[in-house]
């Protein structure tokens, strides 16, 4: 499912490029959508870590040539271990040598396994690995653990288990333009309503805008200390002017400055803000 390309996915990947190079082989990753829990559980409110063009972005940054996109609907969730191993692996894919992940089942009821792997592997001529867990301070990395990093504003630990810094994609909309007002003018971010945003709170974030990188300010809330009730995103980006409505950024989370706060007024707030400022400008990108 890749939810959440993270660095045992990524062992998983330098594998199979090594694989590859070493048998004359394409590399090839398959994944599904939509997420198998969207079909299962629609009535659950599930945030993905990776949305789908993520998911392709980085299938292509860690150089996979084949990225093979199969739709999970009612007849391919039915399939069993072994059918998925005759019809989709060996008669779509023509896999030759399939590497899967320490915890790895599939198929209809969990019913394909490594130990099914390795029978079939024979009859159908290919061979099976099955990677090892990897381990960041002895916990074994999950998109569950960084899942929880993340709503707990744990930014660092959830960028040290992904291997790259967790970000979100959107569109600059009109907000209620009170940044300006107070020496900070922010952008509002609109996201796609599937990825998984962090707690609440100030964030040092890296802003990418036209190809350019700005150090910034990124907050996720719904500011109260103006009395807003929707919850928002909105960017303060240091060292740059211009108007940036409608276009696209993608914004990366560095690290975690406070919590939201309702302060007593808007001078306290712009107290926090020139703090947040200071530390966000000392802070080595």
């Amino acid at each position: 499912m890749f939810d959440g390309v993270h660095l045992g996915h990524k062992s998983i990947i330098d594998e199979l490029i090594k694989v590859g190079g070493e048998n004359h082989l394409e590399t090839a990753v398959l994944t599904f959508w939509p997420h198998p829990r969207f079909v299962f559980n629609p009535s659950e409110n599930l945030k993905l870590l990776n949305t789908l063009a993520e998911k392709t972005f980085l299938m292509e940054k860690y150089s996979i040539e084949n990225l093979f996109l199969k739709e999970f609907d009612k007849e391919f969730r039915n399939l069993t271990g072994e059918e998925f191993v005759r019809q989709i692996l060996v008669e779509k894919l023509n896999v030759k040598y399939l590497i899967i992940g320490y915890d790895h089942s599939f198929g209809k009821n969990k019913s394909g396994n490594f130990e099914l792997l390795q029978k079939l592997s024979q009859e159908l001529d290919f061979e099976v690995e099955q990677m090892e867990a990897i381990n960041i301070h002895e916990n074994n990395i999950s998109s569950t653990k960084i899942r929880k990093a993340l709503l707990d504003g744990n930014i660092r630990e959830a960028n040290e288990m992904l291997g790259y810094s967790y970000s979100i994609s959107g569109t600059v909309v009109h907000g209620k333009k009170i940044g300006r007002t107070i020496g900070y003018p922010t952008a509002n971010i609109e996201t796609d309503s599937i990825k998984l945003l962090p707690k609440k709170g100030a964030y040092i974030v890296e802003v990418s805008v036209k190809d350019q990188q700005h150090k910034g300010m990124l907050s996720i809330g719904t500011n109260p200390t103006v009395n807003g009730e929707k919850l928002t995103i909105e960017v303060y980006i240091l060292d740059f002017e211009g108007d940036i409505y409608d276009e696209k950024i993608t914004v990366k989370f560095r690290d975690f400055l406070h919590d939201e706060i309702k302060f007593e007024g808007l001078e306290k707030l712009i107290e926090r803000l020139d703090e947040d400022k200071r530390l966000t400008e000392e802070f080595q990108f």
